[in-house]
């Protein structure tokens, strides 16, 4: 259950970011940091739509199996989008848009509710990437530029999943079909029929139907005896990702999933954070419009989760970096320069105080939260030395990477302590190069947790290939020994331990219902029983 969207992703990005000789690891992405409000952006920079990254702008891949585009459009919107929008988007009327799915076996126009609109948005995004360019597929999610340059930076790094390039696609405008087209139309139906025979009736459950489901009351179940010093912590199964805590309509943590996770053992669950979304930045306080708000809805869901033993814990990705324009008025703060952004650098006083001071705020605001999880070398640049360029840093560049890490696991806790809370932070060690890892590790401060993927570097051989799992496995079962070596260098040290494991399907693997290997997983479960980690 301990899901982490897109685990994949950040071993592609860092390969990529190894790849980019100096360029953003983004592929070429260059946007202005953007602060996104309530399903919003407050723009640090206006973005217009000549500022929406494009790539090599390919020719975007044909669809030959339709007439053409328009019914490619039609089909891939039919139950993300109403007719009325599509119609708006290629100029034509919603009857027409209407007859064309009609038309293709599809059945009357599903209704399309406000949630449903509000969790779609990446699959209406990937649907017509190769379809619209970029200012339909704007009109089509009705959003800004701003926005969509938002979404792809920060919502888990789609740009990159996306190819690192937006095609090349010419404006989409209705036209009556011909004959042609109309026979095609018939073909596709009586394919429709043959296929999928419940499409007409709509016997099917409505998309999202299961966060209705998981957000309900649960029967009543024996009461479990949980522990919260053994922590079990996990994600939300239906949680947006980008702005949680000013989501109205997406509750990322309803009180009935609180109530079923509570019945299956979980004593923690996590969300994103950002801490100039959650305590003033000294430099901008534009980026940190509404977080007083923020804070109030943390401390409300701290109280929720707490009525059901759960704890609530941050998830940490910190400092995030700056546009290098950012440091024309604060040349003091610069570190290490990755593309057209630098990092905020944590060998600086100031940086040290806005971290200190942030993370004591959140823990003020809501004193009964569970704590952080940290990851200091992963997918945004953060410190300087997390994406391994802090020798460019004039600071870092005289200081070990452990020394940098470690200190910057030191600050969130010295912003605990600040704050006078029993909030736990837990340092993951994801993407801690092997050379200097134990370092780290042995410079943690004693109240830290040591969290580690079991399975890393786990020896497999898959049709004669040798090779050892990059991070997460279901089919290996952990633990690995990455991970225990650093659990090893942790107990030395005394300090507890965690391991992260990934028991479900992927953020790039969404659509899959379920990996049927449950047998895998508790025995890796089994395993770590007698691994000793806390």
């Amino acid at each position: 259950m301990n899901i982490f969207p897109s685990n994949y992703s950040r071993r592609t990005f860092l390969k990529a970011s190894s790849a980019a000789a100096g360029g953003l690891a983004l592929g070429g992405f260059t946007l202005p940091a953007l602060a996104k409000v309530g399903g919003k952006s407050s723009k640090t920079n206006t973005i217009t739509l000549a500022d929406l990254p494009k790539g090599t702008a390919p020719k975007p891949v044909s669809f030959p199996h339709f007439p053409g585009r328009l019914h490619a459009f039609v089909w891939r919107n039919w139950p993300l989008v109403t007719p009325e929008r599509m119609a708006s988007v290629v100029v034509a009327k919603a009857a027409d848009i209407s007859r064309m799915g009609r038309a293709m076996g599809l059945g009357d126009p599903p209704r399309i509710t406000r949630d449903q609109q509000a969790r779609s948005y990446i699959t209406v995004i990937k649907r017509n990437w190769h379809l619209l360019p970029y200012e339909q597929l704007l009109e089509l999610l009705g959003w800004s530029p701003e926005q969509l340059a938002f979404t792809l930076r920060e919502d888990d790094f789609l740009w990159v999943k996306l190819g690192n390039l937006k095609p090349k696609c010419e404006l989409l405008r209705y036209q009556l079909p011909d004959e042609k087209a109309l026979e095609r139309e018939r073909e596709i139906a009586r394919i429709v029929r043959q296929e999928f025979p419940t499409v007409e009736t709509g016997d099917s459950e409505p998309l999202f139907g299961f966060v209705k489901n998981l957000s309900a009351k649960p029967p009543p179940a024996p009461t479990r005896s949980n522990n919260p010093a053994s922590l079990k912590f996990c994600y939300s199964y239906f949680a947006l990702y980008g702005d949680p805590l000013l989501e109205k309509l997406a509750d990322p943590y309803p009180d009935g999933l609180l109530a079923r996770l509570a019945q299956a053992g979980v004593t923690g669950v996590w969300l994103q954070a950002v801490l100039h979304k959650l305590a003033p930045c000294p430099w901008d306080p534009d980026r940190s419009a509404r977080y007083k708000e923020r804070l109030k809805n943390l401390r409300v869901l701290v109280a929720r989760a707490q009525k059901h033993g759960i704890q609530v814990f941050l998830y940490l990705n910190e400092p995030r970096a700056m546009p290098v324009g950012f440091f024309n008025s604060h040349p003091q703060l610069k570190g290490a320069v990755e593309g057209d952004h630098a990092a905020l650098c944590t060998s600086a006083p100031e940086v040290q105080s806005f971290i200190i001071e942030s993370i004591a705020t959140i823990c003020r605001a809501a004193p009964k939260l569970g704590g952080f999880f940290s990851i200091t070398a992963s997918e945004n640049f953060t410190n300087c030395w997390s994406h391994g360029g802090g020798a460019s840093c004039p600071r870092c560049g005289k200081r070990p990477a452990a020394d940098v890490i470690a200190e910057t696991n030191k600050l969130f806790c010295d912003g605990i302590r600040k704050a006078g809370t029993r909030a736990q932070l837990i340092a993951w060690d994801w993407g801690w190069n092997d050379a200097w890892a134990g370092d780290v590790i042995r410079q943690l401060p004693a109240e830290a947790v040591l969290q580690s993927v079991s399975e890393w570097s786990l020896p497999i051989e898959r049709g004669g290939v040798k090779s050892e799992v990059g991070e997460y496995s279901i089919s290996s079962i952990g633990p690995g020994p990455r991970a225990q070596r650093h659990w090893k260098l942790a107990r030395e040290r005394g300090l507890k331990t965690i391991a992260k494991i990934q028991a479900g399907n992927t953020w790039e693997l969404s659509a899959v219902p379920y990996i049927p290997a449950v047998e895998n997983v508790s025995r890796h479960a089994e395993n770590l029983r007698s691994a000793n980690v806390n």
